[in-house]
């Protein structure tokens, strides 16, 4: 399988929450949460409420909601969802888009299993985790920092990288 921009997004993303100090199935889900985020915003938000007379019926036929729970990673907010409680652990930040958790099982489905092999994976994590530890705390915490210097000089390298490394 191929190993897209995507996967580099979550996986990187996923580093630098672990980075910043989140337990590591919350920085999975932060990682996919972000891929998934930053993928819809490139192509518009597809399904999104919409202008005109469209999505302004859609939106009066929306209920109230509560005010969501928010989680900022430093200058970066995600919605939250419920916190899952792991047997003897503490609880832990899960993040959703919509109504739909991002949950570790869901970055095994989307992301770990585009590399064949655990191993294969965890030397791309490994990696990632070695390219996060090479930045300072102030670029990790800033949004654009994180992709103007981070993500977007390697997504591309990393991708075709990761895709050879993933059918060795």
């Amino acid at each position: 399988m191929v190993v897209g921009r995507f996967q580099v997004m979550s996986i990187l993303q996923a580093a630098r929450a672990e980075a910043l100090g989140l337990p590591h199935d919350s920085a999975l889900s932060w990682g996919l949460n972000r891929a998934i985020f930053y993928a819809a915003a490139k192509r518009g938000f597809k399904g999104a409420l919409g202008v005109g007379r469209e999505g302004e019926r859609k939106r009066k036929a929306l209920p109230i909601k509560e005010a969501a729970k928010t989680f900022h990673l430093g200058d970066e907010l995600a919605f939250v969802g419920t916190e899952q409680k792991k047997e003897g652990k503490e609880d832990l930040l899960y993040f959703s888009i919509g109504d739909k958790l991002q949950t570790p099982r869901d970055f095994e489905r989307q992301i770990v299993s585009r590399f064949g092999s655990k191993s294969a994976f965890q030397k791309a994590w490994d990696e990632a985790l070695d390219i996060i530890r090479s930045y300072d705390r102030k670029t990790l915490e800033s949004q654009r920092e994180f992709y103007e210097q981070v993500y977007k000089p390697r997504r591309d390298t990393l991708a075709k990288k990761w895709t050879e490394m993933s059918r060795a």
